[in-house]
């Protein structure tokens, strides 16, 4: 079965879209945050906040599993 990149329900602060890259990837959704800050950081806040705000539209919201 093929991985699929979702905006997580459970994993999620703001958009979730962090809490999904980190299912993906299979990492810790904290070591996932901690580097998307760093990286925000350092590209001067603009390009990382223009990406996460794409992908909080774009990515799909993680179908429940009621």
């Amino acid at each position: 079965m093929a991985k699929t990149l979702y905006r997580s329900q459970k994993k999620k602060i703001i958009g979730g879209v962090c809490g999904g890259l980190a299912d993906y990837l299979d990492m810790d959704v904290n070591l996932v945050r901690l580097l998307f800050v760093a990286v925000t950081l350092l590209t001067a806040l603009l390009p990382m906040a223009i990406f996460y705000l794409i992908a909080w539209i774009i990515v799909p919201i993680e179908k429940s599993s009621d």
